[in-house]
């Protein structure tokens, strides 16, 4: 017999816990889908589906390949990418709009997933959109994950 960590403990068979775990993320993520301009944070979701925040974390991570905060956000902003194509509202009012509480930190996340400030990119949009259907629009607007947005005038 060994000692030292115990590497897994259950009564269920490891493929029954992990497909249990699988459903409770998706759990997680159908949430963050509908409740993105909630305030939510790791803490909550976690409460919701019954596990640890850094649990939820790691498992959320290795099942999606960004943390559930990354994913909030990325919903977050694909929201605010076409409320500030429509045009109507300012930076400021699609910030509180989808949720966020800082505009700092919402210009900070945007200019990173969608490669220019939301202010810039609401100017861009409302051109490079004129007269496309807005379910086509969405799609070749989408932002891209994990700060891979080219920055302008950087190679």
């Amino acid at each position: 017999m060994r000692c030292g960590t115990i590497t897994h403990v259950s009564s269920r068979p490891a493929s029954a816990q992990h497909l249990r775990d699988l459903a409770r993320l998706r759990r997680v993520k159908d949430r963050i889908d509908r409740e993105y301009a909630k305030p939510l944070d790791v803490e909550a979701l976690a409460r919701g589906v019954h596990m640890s925040a850094g649990h939820l974390s790691r498992e959320f991570r290795q099942a999606y390949g960004e943390s559930p905060y990354s994913y909030l956000m990325t919903r977050r902003i694909e929201r605010a990418m076409a409320l500030l194509r429509r045009g109507d509202l300012s930076v400021t009012e699609v910030c509180f709009e989808v949720g966020c509480a800082s505009l700092g930190t919402f210009s900070t996340r945007f200019t990173e997933l969608v490669g220019m400030p939301p202010s810039a990119y609401r100017r861009e949009a409302a051109r490079a959109t004129a007269g496309i259907p807005s379910c086509v629009a969405k799609q070749v607007t989408r932002p891209i994950r994990n700060r891979e947005a080219p920055i302008p005038g950087r190679n």
